[in-house]
């Protein structure tokens, strides 16, 4: 199909998300979290080594973390979670070490056990993901995912019953 300015107009337009736990600007450089002790460099968090004379900040996990908001929900349930809990959870913190080197906003906040489940809270959606996709892969199981419509959150839900 030849490009028309016609054809350009029928493109739909898709607003992009907004995350009040993402900075809207550039911190000024270099810049460490207090609670975490990641640093703001380049404009990207690492773990790298803290200089002298860095800007003491809070990162964006770390506010999520003392604000309580979530970006991903993970719910395992089944009876197969029940029989293999410790083995699966052992899955889950493994992803999360992984995640958490190469990307240090994406981290696990919280593990609620629940009578007939376990809920996972992380502080961004890769992650959560991640995890998701994990169990699936070493597990089988139902596997679904739910983003938010306009909002920087998921749901992820994993069941095996045998």
């Amino acid at each position: 199909m030849p490009f028309t300015p016609q054809a350009r107009n029928n493109r739909l337009i898709v607003k992009k998300r907004k995350d009040s736990y993402q900075e809207e600007f550039k911190l000024a450089e270099p810049a460490c979290c207090t609670e975490c002790g990641a640093v703001y460099i380049q404009g990207r968090w690492t773990w790298k080594e803290a200089s002298e004379g860095c800007q003491q900040v809070l990162c964006p996990s770390c506010r999520r973390c003392s604000d309580r908001y979530p970006a991903g929900w993970i719910q395992i349930t089944g009876n197969f979670f029940r029989r293999h809990a410790e083995e699966i959870l052992s899955l889950v913190r493994n992803v999360e070490t992984k995640e958490k080197t190469e990307r240090p906003l994406e981290r696990i906040m919280e593990i609620s056990d629940r009578p007939s489940s376990v809920e996972i809270t992380t502080t961004g959606v890769h992650v959560a993901r991640r995890i998701g996709e994990a169990l699936q892969r070493a597990y089988k199981g139902e596997f679904r995912f739910n983003y938010a419509d306009g909002e920087p959150h998921i749901r992820i839900q994993w069941y095996r019953d045998a």
